[in-house]
């Protein structure tokens, strides 16, 4: 009799990247919608395209797995993190609605999204889809294959999403341009008009003064000093100042005022108005 001989199913790379990803994009998408901070809801989401990067190079899609990382996560999922980090994270959510029927248009949304993930779960389930090597091979590769149905099969489709982006973009510039009523002030009367603003008002003309003037701690929250010794108000950001994170100036003024002294103008070793430290000279 001819021996019986069973195979047993290989486990490939693709089923091995599925299985440890999975988890990790699970918890990532709950933590991403479950996160109280946007920085934090932010970070999960750039995990989940990370995993989602490697799944698309598992299963033989470099094309995408180089997209998903430099485009969405390397820049508009950073530029949302930058937007995020200088707006700021402390500022409250707004709930009031600005737009009517939003609610509903989410909700009609959600529905749809369910409706396609589902149909899209049972095709892969039921169906028997043909797989990525296979379309790679039929077309000489990843690239080519993708190359062949944006330019060839979907040239027109593709266009027309390309035509609609620059216009969006040509109508923000429009929406957001603001026509000049009147004319360009020149320098001259810029700096005109703030001598006269100082005149009336009292307020400084110039730049105001830069903060971190001390020698150990050239940093933005430490206050500068006037000519007289006092703290520069001005010097440090209002939003720093709203805070409370200002650097105490004091501590650090009064070691210098104790060991700076001027020097009398009848010295004849001395020049006029030279300050040395105290205990020299």
């Amino acid at each position: 009799m001819t021996p019986t001989v069973t195979l047993v199913p290989m486990v490939t790379g693709a089923e091995v990247a599925f299985w440890l990803l999975v988890p990790v994009m699970v918890l990532g998408a709950l933590g991403m919608v479950l996160s109280r901070k946007a920085v934090h809801s932010a970070l999960c989401l750039a995990a989940v395209m990370i995993c989602l990067a490697v799944q698309y190079a598992a299963q033989d899609a470099p094309f995408l797995f180089a997209v998903q990382i430099i485009v969405y996560t390397g820049a508009i999922l950073m530029l949302f993190l930058f937007v995020l980090m200088l707006v700021g994270v402390d500022v409250s959510d707004s709930l009031v609605e600005t737009i009517k029927g939003q609610r509903v248009a989410a909700v009609v949304a959600g529905v749809a999204f369910a409706v396609l993930l589902v149909v899209a779960v049972g095709n892969a389930v039921v169906g028997s889809p043909v797989g990525l090597s296979e379309a790679n091979a039929a077309n000489g590769g990843n690239v080519q294959g993708l190359a062949a149905l944006i330019f060839n099969r979907y040239v027109f489709a593709f266009e027309a999403t390309s035509a609609l982006l620059i216009t969006a973009a040509v109508g923000a510039m429009v929406l957001a341009h603001r026509e000049r009523l009147t004319k360009k002030k020149g320098q001259a009367e810029l700096v005109t008009e703030r001598m006269q603003r100082y005149a009336r008002t009292g307020q400084h003309p110039g730049p105001l003064p830069t903060p971190g003037v001390f020698a150990r701690h050239n940093a933005v929250d430490t206050p500068a000093l006037l000519p007289d010794g006092s703290i520069a108000e001005d010097s440090v950001s209002a939003t720093l100042r709203a805070r409370g994170e200002i650097s105490d100036a004091e501590s650090l003024i009064r070691p210098t005022r104790a060991t700076v002294r001027e020097i009398a103008p009848e010295d004849p070793s001395q020049p006029p108005g030279k300050t040395v430290p105290r205990g020299q000279g």
